[in-house]
């Protein structure tokens, strides 16, 4: 538990609402430093296709949790938690306000809920066989092991997304649970320290714009270079670190299988089918205060209102 009176800030919300920029300005405001909560930008090598801010745009705010993993490594969770933990807990000591920042909900919830992961039991020839039936006979199977198992998981699990289905029937196997009943189970904890959290809100039309000339801004600031520079460092389709929308999508325009126009065009709607998924993760959190777009103030603005900064 991290003692202080002050509270830390968190600022959530789809991909390309302006999270950075507005955190970086809150941190000037209140003396904080900036820990990341974003499950790609703790990659190197992975700047621009992660949005990652350049040292100009951090403006002097430092940033923690960002380019710390090889991208042939592997990174859960629990290991996020532990490290941003400490990050805060460093930021607490020097009199500063740590300020979270990010779109991935479970490293917020991670941080927030007070879940414990260093006992989470792996049984990794159980998954071993769970992709062999999904290899061999398909995912409808997979699926129909998961509905026999575990149907609270069936009911919030699309059966082509073998990763999670796989992942759903080993926690049952392991701990008798369901993966989202043992989420649950966090829920009512005390919290390893004080916080308030806010996201940022744009009607639908206007986010897909901005996610659309998003990508646009990638590929000319050299996200194809970016990505040839980590296929000659070795990555491959498999890697953990290849799983984030913009790189995955890549690997077929490199293997000649489609062109670089639809690959583009690829990746803005996987980009904004995220968007869409990630409104729908923030919308069910009680705890959270929404900045809209549509308001008379722009989000400083009804932060700034919010928190009694001036």
């Amino acid at each position: 538990m991290i003692k202080t009176v002050k509270k830390a800030i968190i600022i959530t919300g789809p991909t390309a609402t302006g999270k950075t920029a507005l955190s970086i300005d809150l941190a000037k405001k209140i003396d904080g430093e900036i820990v990341a909560a974003d499950s790609m930008q703790i990659y190197r090598y992975m700047d621009i296709g992660t949005a990652k801010p350049t040292l100009e745009e951090q403006q002097g705010i430092v940033h923690h949790m960002i380019s710390i993993v090889d991208p042939k490594e592997s990174y859960s969770v629990s290991l996020y938690k532990d490290d941003a933990l400490k990050c805060i807990e460093d930021i607490y000591a020097r009199g500063k306000t740590p300020i979270i920042v990010g779109g991935t909900g479970l490293y917020i919830n991670a941080l927030t809920y007070d879940m414990d992961f260093s006992n989470t039991i792996k049984n990794e020839s159980y998954r071993d066989e769970l992709k062999q039936i999904a290899k061999e006979d398909g995912n409808n199977e997979l699926f129909k092991l998961l509905l026999e198992k575990d149907p609270i998981a069936a009911q919030k699990l699309n059966k082509n997304d073998v990763k999670r289905v796989i992942r759903a029937l080993e926690v049952k196997e392991t701990t008798g649970k369901s993966i989202y009943e043992k989420a649950d189970d966090f829920k009512n904890a005390d919290p390893p320290f004080p916080y308030e959290i806010f996201a940022l809100l744009f009607d639908r039309e206007i986010l897909y714009k901005r996610i659309d000339m998003r990508v646009d801004i990638m590929i000319n600031n050299g996200l194809i270079d970016e990505m040839q520079h980590l296929l000659d460092m070795g990555v491959t389709r498999e890697m953990q670190s290849m799983q984030g929308i913009g790189y995955k999508q890549l690997f077929d325009y490199f293997e000649n299988k489609a062109s670089l126009d639809d690959t583009i065009e690829l990746i803005k709607r996987e980009t904004r089918r995220y968007a869409k998924r990630q409104l729908t993760w923030f919308r069910h959190d009680k705890r959270i205060r929404f900045l809209d777009a549509n308001g008379s103030k722009c989000f400083k603005n009804q932060l700034m209102d919010i928190l009694k900064i001036h």
